[in-house]
């Protein structure tokens, strides 16, 4: 047998868990790796390469997936989301394959999830996030609030089925870390056929050929010298298809039935689930079970019987926009869900579809209004964005969002201290939209003269103090 090495040089070969979810990574159970140290470093090649931002994200991932409270992330599918999900309160970042199907991928098509986007369309938006991030930061630096903000949130990847075989994987994988991608998934499917878990005629490889993949997918990991966070998903709970027999594993939910494509019918269901989380548990950091509704039940069910062989094996669960949550649970399920999901061992929680919808229906509510009410529609829209300033929002000023101060910055150092074409001064912006305070105070910032004044934004001008009533005379 090969030597199922460690690999300190990545730092993590665990699942980070040792009891249901919440003991600490110190008491870890390795994951299985059927590779020598030796391997890797033939693979590695003889110029060490840095992947900064994958590393940060990976180690910050696995800081997150430790605390005593579930890692909860929505799907983003732009930069400026990003951005606000972390300034609201986010700690992580889900980038969903549906979603960059839909509206975000290098070709510049709207497809369903079924991979007919370019293999390199996801770590594209995970460079865009980033590169996000980045300008974030800059900005806050310029602005003289350095460090103050953690913006570089981590990212998990949708890797889909992996685009097909282990060689495909391994690649893959080495893209979404140079792109800093800080955890990827990826699920059970056969490539060719792959389907959003949410659809019919789902494909699933056998159980043998998908632990492959996760293996290649780890060797790319420990080859970049990244600790990358691994999460294995199954379709099993839906699935009805497999394309071959050849795993006695999978032979116990095959009914003896084949389609004209010459696929095998097998049953789908939670047992074949937990089969498929079973046995790829030891070569990834977290089992997702993707399943057709929302259930405590079940999602409890899934987690008893991987932990009753993998104590602390951690889990993730995708609350989906494709549930109608509202038709299937109650208020008060829906309230206790993730608390819920948390004590079971479901370490990180994610709306897999979020930026989609909340991109789609707030631009038709405002063309909707526009369309009937003309500029009071806009203009109210824009006192909501004001009213979000004091929990975080920043926004409103747009052009210095995305960087125009910080570029100004820029032109005045080349210039030597000044320039007479720097492009917030004399905006509207600078007019409208930031209000010197009087007798503001002052502080030096990094890339600007000491004294510059701190501006309100034009909210706190809209803050009226009452006028103070006379009272009566007795």
């Amino acid at each position: 047998m090969p030597d199922r090495s460690t690999f300190s040089t990545n730092g993590h070969s665990s699942n980070g868990h040792s009891t249901n979810g919440h003991a600490s990574a110190g008491h870890a159970i390795d994951v299985g790796r059927p590779y020598t140290s030796d391997d890797v470093t033939r693979l590695r090649g003889s110029v060490p390469i840095e992947y900064t931002l994958a590393r940060r994200g990976a180690e910050r991932l696995r800081e997150l997936l430790a605390q005593d409270e579930p890692v909860a992330a929505l799907g983003c599918l732009t930069g400026g989301q990003a951005v606000e999900a972390v300034k609201a309160g986010l700690k992580a970042i889900y980038l969903s394959g549906w979603q960059v199907a839909a509206d975000a991928n290098s070709a510049g098509q709207t497809y369903p999830d079924q991979s007919l986007y370019p293999y390199d369309s996801v770590p594209k938006v995970v460079e865009r996030i980033n590169n996000a991030f980045q300008r974030a930061d800059q900005i806050d630096s310029v602005e003289g609030r350095g460090g103050q903000h953690e913006w570089f949130a981590p990212i998990v990847a949708d890797m889909e089925a992996g685009f097909g075989g282990p060689l495909n994987v391994f690649e893959l994988t080495k893209a979404m870390i140079a792109a800093g991608a800080a955890g990827v998934h990826l699920e059970d499917q056969l490539a060719s056929e792959k389907k959003c878990g949410h659809l019919g005629g789902k494909v699933l490889i056998p159980t043998s050929q998908a632990i492959r993949n996760l293996i290649a997918a780890r060797l790319a990991m420990d080859v970049c010298d990244v600790p990358t966070v691994l999460v294995a998903r199954t379709d099993a709970d839906a699935a009805n298809l497999l394309l071959s027999d050849v795993d006695e594993r999978d032979q116990p939910f095959l009914t003896g039935e084949r389609t004209p494509e010459g696929f095998f019918r097998v049953k789908p269901g939670i047992d074949q689930a937990i089969a498929r989380g079973l046995a790829y548990a030891p070569y990834c950091d977290l089992i997702w079970c993707e399943t057709s509704h929302p259930s405590l039940d079940e999602a409890k069910q899934f987690a008893d019987a991987i932990h009753a062989q993998f104590p602390g094996k951690m889990l993730a669960y995708n609350c989906s926009p494709s549930f109608n949550w509202k038709l299937k649970i109650d208020d008060d399920t829906i309230a206790q869900f993730r608390t819920k999901l948390f004590e079971y061992g479901y370490r990180f929680q994610f709306i897999t579809l979020a930026g989609w919808h909340a991109l789609n229906h707030s631009m038709f509510e405002l063309a909707y209004d526009y369309a009937r009410r003309g500029m009071p529609a806009y203009a109210e829209f824009q006192q909501r964005e004001f009213a979000s300033e004091p929990r975080g929002y920043t926004a409103t000023r747009h052009q210095r969002e995305v960087g125009t101060g910080y570029f100004d910055e820029v032109a005045k150092i080349v210039g030597g201290g000044s320039s007479s074409t720097t492009a917030l001064t004399g905006s509207t912006e600078e007019a409208q939209f930031t209000t010197p305070t009087s007798g503001a105070p002052t502080t030096p910032t990094s890339g600007m003269p000491t004294g510059t004044p701190i501006h309100r934004t034009i909210t706190e001008e809209l803050v009226v103090t009452p006028p103070q009533m006379p009272v009566p005379a007795a």
